[in-house]
């Protein structure tokens, strides 16, 4: 019973960090059937933690944290408890949902990466970087919306890496400036962030669309009706980050972050619910 009480904490933890960090993460996920609104909630809060590690935590030493973090992580898997109330919750929804070591060590790869790699040289490492930062999380969020359907994850599996490619590069291409001037980190290989030019600028923007349309056609749409909606208002968020993004001069990309306020993300909630609930996506 007490061990039910402790879980329950690791899970209002998990959703506090979430609604801190995110709001418009925060936003989609209350979109989500209330059965698995918890166990996303416990996926961003053990990534953003990593990611939180990697990118913010510039006075400590980064890497001995992010050992500990894992080391955390595959101990409490292994005794079914951690007194990290975000590991802990995490390890809850991994052993519930069946999420593979093989997902959470791709992940932590990649934020290890982000601890001493700084550009991306061929389309193999930049692919590998992605995945293991954004596609595998899109797959631990797939292991929970079809909740044990082996199908439906083989079916939805190849759109929900897409899904989550698509989110991390429009991240990249927002966060140019951070990254390239504060991180000294260049994700997009073959661009020259120091006379970035028009043609760069496009062939990011068209691969992104790439990705976002197949995300949308072979994944979204045929999403469990508990995930759908709430995967649709993120990917809406997403493409309204990309249509700004796109409207950006390429010579002004470097000098600003693009973001949705918070009228505009109510007012995209609105919309698309009202398409939602017409059947008109």
């Amino acid at each position: 019973m007490k061990k039910k009480l402790f879980d329950e904490v690791s899970y209002a933890s998990s959703k506090l960090v979430t609604k801190k960090y995110s709001t418009s993460f925060s936003l989609a996920t209350r979109m989500l059937a209330p059965s698995i609104r918890g166990a996303i909630y416990n996926i961003y809060g053990f990534v953003r933690f990593a990611d939180e590690i990697v990118d913010s935590f510039h006075d400590y030493d980064k890497e001995t944290l992010l050992i500990s973090f894992e080391k955390e992580y595959f101990s409490a898997k292994k005794e079914g408890i951690s007194l990290n109330p975000i590991i802990n919750s995490f390890v809850h929804t991994v052993l519930k949902y069946d999420i593979s070591d093989t997902m959470v060590k791709a992940f932590l790869k990649s934020m290890k990466a982000d601890l001493y790699k700084t550009t991306y040289e061929t389309e193999e490492e930049y692919k590998e970087y992605i995945y293991g930062s954004a596609d595998v999380v899109g797959l631990m969020c797939l292991k929970v919306f079809v909740n044990g359907d082996q199908e439906k994850y083989d079916g939805l599996k190849a759109a929900a890496q897409r899904l989550g490619s698509a989110f991390q590069k429009v991240n990249f291409l927002r966060d140019l400036k951070d990254d390239f001037e504060d991180l000294n980190r260049s994700y997009f290989p073959n661009v020259n962030f120091k006379n970035f030019d028009k043609e760069s600028k496009l062939a990011i923007i068209k691969d992104i669309e790439s990705d976002f349309e197949y995300a949308f056609q072979n994944g979204v749409l045929k999403l469990p009706v508990e995930a759908k909606f709430g995967v649709y208002i993120a990917y809406r968020y997403y493409k309204r980050l990309l249509k700004k993004l796109k409207a950006v001069h390429y010579t002004k990309i470097m000098e600003t972050r693009v973001r949705i306020s918070n009228p505009m993300k109510i007012n995209l909630l609105a919309r698309s619910y009202v398409k939602y609930k017409l059947n008109m996506i």
